[in-house]
């Protein structure tokens, strides 16, 4: 069965979370809104799951996933999924609550880096609210971040089969998530994460060891990984970036 993967085709956004264990897993997938309108997809067919009245609710936002019928949305809901499919997550289910609310987490960061640029609104351009946006990032730069941090960071060296792993001895999808999250803060903020490997030694052993899986390696290198760019959640703007 080909999963049908429903997000924005220009920017990495949340769906990026999805397509790093769908690449790692080397499952069939197919990316709708970046495909051909005149094959059914396209950012038509996304709007139109969107705007499906029939049946069950339709989705409020993307990122959504079908497999079949099923169709699930919001990341940490789609990867919960996934997990135990994918070979990503544990067999039991106890575990498996575990590993969602560290996803969940991840969530409420990325949460708080999107409105390091967007802290007013979502409907104002960023130049609109660029006095508030600078504010808004120097307390996520200065408590915030450094809190989530450090709390990745002790998960980590708690795990006693870490710390390339975040939970347990093999790779589940949070690790991805993680070198993610990583990634992005040091697309946005690479002065505030300069010495980011000594301040978190561990999160920087998972980052390498991540990057540095065959599939996800070869991901890295193709054109199905888009660039970081100013229309995603992880945005670089300099007056906003700070050394910390």
């Amino acid at each position: 069965m080909t999963y049908l993967l429903y997000y924005w085709p220009g920017i990495q956004g949340r769906g990026e979370f999805v397509r790093l264990a769908l690449e790692e897993a080397g499952a069939a997938y197919v990316d709708v809104a970046r495909g051909r309108e005149e094959d059914g997809q396209g950012v038509r067919a996304l709007m139109a799951l969107l705007k499906d009245r029939e049946g069950a609710p339709a989705p409020f936002a993307p990122p959504v996933l079908k497999d079949g019928e099923i169709v699930i949305p919001h990341v940490a809901n789609i990867l919960m999924y996934l997990g135990p499919r994918l070979g990503l997550a544990p067999g039991h289910e106890g575990q498996r609550h575990v590993l969602n609310g560290l996803q969940l987490t991840i969530t409420d960061l990325v949460a708080e880096v999107h409105d390091t640029h967007h802290p007013i609104a979502n409907s104002l351009y960023y130049e609109d609210q660029k006095p508030e946006a600078k504010r808004r990032s120097a307390d996520f730069l200065s408590h915030r971040a450094p809190k989530f941090l450090s709390y990745f960071e002790d998960v980590l060296a708690r795990n006693p089969d870490g710390p390339a792993h975040a939970f347990g001895a093999g790779l589940t999808y949070v690790d991805l998530s993680l070198f993610q999250a990583i990634e992005g803060l040091t697309y946005a903020f690479p002065r505030a994460m300069a010495g980011f490997a000594e301040r978190y030694p561990n999160l920087a052993v998972l980052r390498s060891a991540v990057a540095q899986r065959p599939n996800i390696a070869a991901y890295l290198r193709s054109d199905r990984r888009r660039r970081f760019n100013e229309n995603g959640i992880f945005r670089h703007y300099p007056e906003l970036d700070q050394s910390t």
